[in-house]
């Protein structure tokens, strides 16, 4: 499922990735829709943090392109697995700091306007460190959201978080969502994509195997509705030969 090239926040043609011998990504292809959440799933080694780089404009691909709408001015937003935030820094002084290097035009507007939208007002003074993984989280999320961009990637962001965290976080995701920015996310979480997904990728290889969303993978997989998403997945790769 492919959106109309005036629907799309990304457009995404022909990417390919070497790394010596290895072809870490192999001509992917697709779309994304403003306010459309996606999810890209697949076995370890498949190049989902690769894909995610390279999108974000942190690797050069080696063929292919990623495109935005014409005059769309703010960068895509990036949150990688690996923070970069500091944690003797407050809340507050993170935001300004990262605020300053996105070269935002009001950094005091902007750093207040992220603490609201992540709901850490009553934390903006408390050091980074001593928050809990959830919030540390959230902060992480505001960071890549400081220049407005209009598609957010983030690569596993709830894999250290325990359940109740998890529901906070992507609640804040789905908000965000329905105010029209596209999320791209990577996960080995196959029930979060089942569960959160308007629709997934499935990369194996480096190669883009199926663009669809969780019911029709389910549905080519040949599962009924005793099966959840992770068993029509593992079914899907095998008889595709991985």
């Amino acid at each position: 499922m492919l959106a109309t090239a005036t629907e799309a926040a990304l457009v995404v043609r022909g990417v390919s990735k070497r790394f010596g011998e290895r072809r870490a990504v192999r001509d992917v292809g697709f779309e994304v829709a403003p306010g459309e959440l996606l999810a890209i799933i697949g076995p370890n080694g498949a190049g989902k943090t690769t894909l995610l780089s390279i999108l974000a404009g942190i690797r050069p691909a080696d063929e292919g392109s990623v495109r935005q709408p014409a005059g769309t001015a703010a960068r895509i937003g990036w949150v990688p697995q690996q923070t970069a935030v500091y944690s003797k820094l407050t809340v507050a002084q993170n935001l300004r700091l990262f605020a300053r290097l996105e070269h935002v035009a009001d950094t005091d507007a902007t750093v207040a306007r992220m603490l609201e939208q992540t709901g850490l007002e009553d934390r903006a003074d408390d050091e980074l460190g001593r928050l809990s993984g959830g919030n540390r989280q959230r902060v992480n999320i505001a960071v890549g959201l400081l220049a407005d961009p209009p598609v957010l990637l983030l690569d596993e962001p709830s894999g250290a978080l325990d359940p109740r965290q998890r529901e906070r976080l992507w609640g804040f995701i789905t908000a965000l969502t329905q105010r029209g920015t596209a999320v791209i996310f990577a996960t080995h979480d196959i029930a979060e994509a089942e569960r959160h997904a308007d629709r997934v990728l499935v990369l194996a290889d480096g190669e883009l195997l199926f663009d669809d969303t969780p019911a029709e993978l389910k549905a080519v997989a040949g599962a009924d509705e005793q099966h959840d998403l992770e068993q029509a997945f593992v079914t899907f790769l095998r008889a595709q030969g991985h």
